[in-house]
């Protein structure tokens, strides 16, 4: 019997020091060390500014309601991804527009892209796109940058230039994530990250938006304070017995110190996390050859593309295992995934295709095959456990556990 989970945080007494530090403070909200973490995530990232949140889905629906996203608008996104990117356009009152993905980077596909600018919408008198159906305005592309592998964000600018659309990245599983040593967060473009326990680096529960511009940024940190002019900081220097005036609808959604700290000490070890994450993903790549899993497809990356492996998520090829009908491989995955669990080893779905999630679903009467690419993923993926302290040892049992079990199922 193993215990091999999907993910271990990289943690030691480096983080508890540095949280000793803000307790010792009596500052233990939103303060000095949050804005240190941004500075240091920016310099990372190659930005001008970083505003700290709660999560990534905060970051992403804060990011949507500063750049004037609400009713009347739609947002194109992938399929494939987790229900808190649609569910984040949902909440400023737009529309998400779904598009497929490749099944290959899991990523969203340019061509799906183009087929719904081109099919679904119109040129209104303003030039901007209206769609047939609704009339709403399209007002913005989200790619997400899925597993830690950044999408096709120079097609997607390129795309969303044409259009007159923003860009506003869903990079939760992607901080550090590069295309031709270009940073993800450096292609202009409005990025949000997450630093959930399963990122490369975690404060328990976070996120940050990335931007460089400076008014955005204004606005951003002001939405995260409930609206408020001035942050509570600034108050604390100056006259703290004041309330500050509220010039805009806000939220709180705010990172405290206790957090920043976390992170503060995860960054000095993000790049061990990366290289070590980078080294292990290599060696699953070499032994699935070796092994002669030729039914598990390893992640692909595209030339020039530099992948944290947030996930190492693989693809079941269900021709190799002689199984042509995908809900049929579909069975087998998910057995092939309890047998793993009972040897007790942890493993995970890639992620959903929300489309055929219950809410989404019923909310636009779609069908599982209106997205065959992230359907497919949906169906066939497959995360393996992957984080710093998992030996070759375990590596190679995860695999020799597969082969196992492929052999009891079929």
């Amino acid at each position: 019997m193993y215990n091999i989970p999907v993910i271990i945080p990289y943690i030691d007494n480096d983080e508890a020091s540095e949280v000793a530090e803000v307790l010792k403070s009596g500052w233990v909200t939103q303060g000095t060390r949050v804005q240190e973490f941004e500075r240091l995530i920016c310099r990372h990232e190659n930005v001008k500014y970083g505003v700290a949140t709660t999560s990534c889905t905060t970051a992403l629906h804060l990011a949507l309601s500063v750049m004037g996203i609400g009713s009347g608008c739609d947002c194109i996104l992938p399929s494939l991804t987790f229900v808190a990117t649609p569910n984040a356009i949902t909440y400023t009152g737009a529309t998400p527009i779904f598009a497929d993905v490749r099944t290959d980077t899991y990523n969203i596909c340019i061509e799906s892209l183009e087929n719904i600018l081109h099919n679904d919408y119109i040129e209104g008198n303003d030039g901007e796109l209206v769609n047939k159906k609704s009339g709403n305005t399209l007002k913005a592309i989200i790619p997400v940058n899925l597993f830690g592998l950044c999408a096709d964000l120079p097609g997607i600018n390129g795309i969303a230039k044409r259009h007159g659309l923003m860009v506003i990245q869903d990079s939760a599983c992607a901080f550090g994530a590069k295309i031709n040593d270009r940073m993800q967060a450096d292609f202009g473009n409005i990025s949000c990250l997450s630093f959930h326990p399963r990122k490369s680096i975690t404060t328990g529960e976070g996120g940050m938006i990335l931007t460089n511009d400076n008014q955005t940024t204004r606005q951003l940190r002001a939405g995260r304070s409930h609206g408020a002019s001035v942050s509570e900081i600034s108050r604390h220097k100056n006259s703290g017995y004041l309330l500050p005036d509220f010039d805009q609808l806000g939220y709180n959604y705010r990172m405290t110190d206790i957090q920043a700290a976390i992170g503060i000490a995860q960054l000095r070890k993000f790049g061990y996390i990366t290289d070590t994450r980078r080294k292990k993903a290599a060696f699953y790549n070499r032994m699935i050859k070796e092994m002669t899993i030729d039914f598990l497809l390893p992640p692909y990356v595209p030339d020039g593309y530099f992948s944290t492996f947030q996930s190492y998520v693989c693809m079941l090829d269900n021709h190799a295992l002689g199984i042509p009908d995908i809900e049929d491989a579909s069975a087998f995955r998910n057995n092939l995934m309890q047998k793993l669990e009972s040897a007790g080893i942890a493993t995970r779905v890639g992620t959903h295709a929300t489309h055929m999630l219950g809410y989404y679903r019923e909310k636009f009467g779609f069908k599982n095959a209106d997205f065959p690419g992230a359907y497919t993923c949906d169906r066939l993926s497959i995360t393996l456990p992957l984080y710093v302290q998992m030996t070759d040892d375990d590596q190679i049992a995860v695999l020799s556990e597969i082969l196992k079990a492929k052999g009891e199922l079929l």
